[in-house]
């Protein structure tokens, strides 16, 4: 069974000759990218404005089992590129150890997963999971209209995020970045439990007393933030990592994300505490009221990170 999974998942002939190539690989040119983002942007703005204008904000369009389907399909997607990428990532290491002490550049394993070596072409096996990463970002997308439709809502930083993303995963391919292994193996463990707990959510079963997903996202920002210095560090002192003119520009847009979310996380967590100061002074009738409520759901602190 093990043989199989690791035939299928890393030794097919598919996978270990892929190769990202303009000519052959869906989605692969700077314009199909560009176009891309824009008709999302464009389409999510509309969609917005269109329904703001019709129905009212507390108004909500019933989307059925829809949004659950999504989140279980994003949830095992990533898991099976977690798998696969692992697998890959062993395989890797075990054919191309030799190159490694000609270049003089990585020496353990662990030093490849944050620094490729000089020279490295996008094609092999962790790049064709680096690819299916980046077309799995294209459904992420669709959560953004979900979130539009029931609950009339639209923020800035949700959608530079996702656009974002969009954009570093193809920059890793294209520019056969270094960290992309990792990155790609924190972010598709972080979803497929996210996703996973979403489903869980959006079939009726309990919810966490905490902002479970917020949570989730602090500790991938966390991790990634550890990791970006350990790349940097390998760069100057190993002689030089492949594709740190594109690890330069993501680390700025990386920047740009870490700072946009704390700034939710704080207005977050304030609100949290407004609303605490809030039950603290009310009458003994409101108070009941609202453990019984929190007893039941935790419904007033599980505040949702769209």
């Amino acid at each position: 069974m093990m043989q199989s999974l690791k035939y299928w998942l890393a030794e097919h002939p598919s996978i270990v000759n892929f190769r990202w190539s303009h000519t052959q690989s869906f989605g692969s040119t700077w314009s199909f990218l560009f176009a891309a983002i824009a008709v999302y942007i464009v389409a999510v703005i509309t969609l917005h404005s269109f329904l703001s204008l019709i129905l009212s904000k507390s108004r909500r369009i019933p989307l059925g089992p829809i949004p659950a389907i999504h989140s279980l399909s994003v949830s095992l997607i990533s898991a099976v590129i977690f798998v696969g990428i692992l697998y890959s990532a062993a395989a890797e290491i075990r054919d191309t150890r030799w190159f490694w002490r000609r270049t003089k550049t990585i020496s353990t394993p662990f030093q490849w997963f944050l620094c490729f070596p000089l020279g490295t072409r996008p094609s092999g096996r962790v790049f064709f999971w680096s690819y299916v990463f980046y077309l799995s970002r294209f459904l992420h997308l669709f959560r953004t209209f979900f979130t539009i439709l029931r609950h009339r809502k639209l923020t800035f930083f949700h959608l530079f995020n996702q656009s974002i993303l969009l954009w570093m995963s193809f920059l890793w391919l294209e520019f056969s970045q270094s960290f992309q292994v990792l990155a790609i193996l924190l972010a598709t463990l972080l979803y497929s439990v996210v996703y996973g707990y979403r489903f869980w959510t959006a079939i009726g079963l309990p919810s966490a007393c905490f902002p479970f997903v917020v949570n989730c996202q602090v500790v991938l920002l966390a991790c990634n933030l550890i990791s970006h210095f350990g790349v940097l560090f390998l760069h100057f002192l190993k002689g030089g990592c492949n594709g740190m003119g594109a690890w330069g520009f993501n680390s700025i847009l990386n920047g740009v994300i870490l700072i946009l979310f704390l700034n939710f996380y704080v207005k977050m967590h304030l609100r949290k505490k407004n609303v605490e100061d809030i039950d603290g002074n009310s009458n003994s009738s409101s108070s009941s009221s609202s453990s019984s409520s929190s007893a039941h759901g935790c419904s007033r602190s599980d505040i949702k990170f769209e």
